[in-house]
């Protein structure tokens, strides 16, 4: 089971302790923050991406195929009527055939972070 513990004295500055590890969230300047860290969303889209390029590399170790530079970029999208969504494009280094890229395709969809994300809101990948 996964678990954080926050601390806050004032401000938006937010001091995150993950088992020994240490992390900041914060506010951009422009939305009265201090900016010493990421934002809430910015953090989101962070284990997203962290767990999409995990789980691929996982895949792709245990079916022994080669694989370089794995590239995440996912957007947090916020339409005029309120619907949400998240955009995520992955660009992966490598001499991969289509039919071995559609299985990491269809491996991202099935990320842990993917699938508790999905329960409450649209996630589209592109592989690019």
């Amino acid at each position: 089971m996964a678990s954080v513990h926050l601390e806050n004295a004032s401000g938006f500055s937010q001091h995150i302790r993950a088992r020994q590890h240490t992390l900041t969230a914060d506010e951009p300047l422009s939305n009265s923050g201090t900016d010493t860290g990421p934002d809430p969303y910015e953090l989101l889209l962070s284990s997203l991406a962290a767990c999409t390029a995990l789980t691929i590399r996982l895949y792709v170790a245990r079916k022994e195929w080669t694989l370089g530079r794995i590239g995440i970029h996912a957007r947090f999208v916020r339409e005029a009527d309120g619907t949400e969504r998240i955009e995520r494009d992955i660009s992966l280094e490598s001499d991969l055939d289509a039919q071995q890229l559609g299985r990491i395709a269809e491996i991202c969809e099935k990320t842990p972070v993917t699938k508790t994300l999905k329960r409450s809101m649209t996630i589209t990948t592109r592989l690019v």
